[in-house]
């Protein structure tokens, strides 16, 4: 029912358009689109737009319409798909405090007013366990040098105290350094294993949406790119242990400990557990102490 002039066939896929032989030598079942004049296709790309476009102006509506397909569908993969599809969209991402999102608080202690606070509490958490496995190398540490070790180990907690155990990392509010990990809305990306630059399975989640996502993003890790138990402190140890004289240059391993400098954050299948074979930079371990000069 097309005129013939003007009228083109493409594919379905880009929008490339076809000449005779072209058509001829493309595979069994390709799907085709058949354009009049004046129409454009421009590939399934053009489909997911309008997919996008009608899932943020009719949210609701697209939510109860996938509940009334699922209740009569039967296969398992559909079904996780519709499943999929009504818990991504009934998401309350950019809720905040606890009256706006009792559900995402459920099973947590009564004293975590905001999402952001139990995110911050959380990262203490870890941050206070890698203080824990420092001090806890002291038995390691040779014994002529167990007080100096100590005494970095105190400075370490005083500057973690300092800036309240990096929890600035998950408080979506603090933009200087939460910026390095999400964005304003709270996703985080997984940053791919220690040896690549970006996640191989493109990870990603947002902790702030709902209580299942809170729940897993719990199970991400964050992974020492030079290895905290394997390398990192038992280089400090060594350090304090051969200092004769120079001053351990503390913050360096502070850093590789505690901060971005060393930490990516991974999903728990993007953590490797094995040898990094990585080790800390030999120039940074020590640094010049400062020097007093009279004037004559």
């Amino acid at each position: 029912q097309l005129p013939l002039a003007g009228s083109r066939l493409c594919l379905y896929e880009d929008g490339t358009e076809l000449t005779e032989s072209y058509f001829r030598a493309l595979p069994p079942q390709t799907e085709l689109v058949l354009l009049g004049p004046g129409e454009s296709w421009r590939g399934c790309a053009s489909d997911i737009e309008r997919l996008l476009a009608a899932f943020c102006s009719q949210q609701g509506a697209v939510v109860e319409a996938a509940r009334r397909l699922l209740t009569d569908e039967r296969a398992p993969h559909r079904q996780k798909l519709l499943a999929d599809l009504i818990h991504n969209l009934s998401e309350n991402i950019l809720a905040e405090n606890k009256e706006d999102d009792k559900k995402w608080f459920e099973g947590l202690e009564s004293r975590f007013k905001n999402k952001s606070s139990y995110l911050r509490h959380s990262c203490e958490s870890r941050m206070r366990g890698y203080m824990r496995e420092v001090s806890g190398f002291i038995s390691n540490v040779h014994p002529e040098a167990r007080d100096a070790y100590r005494g970095i180990i105190d400075l370490m907690a005083d500057k973690l105290k300092s800036v309240k155990y990096n929890g600035c990392y998950f408080d979506r509010r603090e933009e200087e350094e939460a910026a390095r990990l999400c964005t304003a809305e709270g996703w985080f990306s997984c940053q791919g294993p220690f040896d690549r630059d970006d996640c191989p399975c493109k990870h990603s989640i947002n902790p702030y949406s709902n209580r299942e996502s809170r729940i897993l993003f719990s199970t991400w890790n964050l992974d020492h790119i030079i290895e905290k138990k394997r390398a990192v402190v038992p280089e400090l140890a060594e350090a304090v242990k051969t200092r004769d004289g120079r001053e351990v240059n503390w913050e360096y391993f502070y850093q590789l400990l505690f901060t971005l400098d060393n930490l990516k954050l991974v999903h728990i299948a993007c953590h490797k557990k094995t040898n990094h074979n990585l080790s800390c930079d030999k120039s940074r371990i020590y640094r010049k102490r400062k020097q007093t000069h009279e004037i004559s």
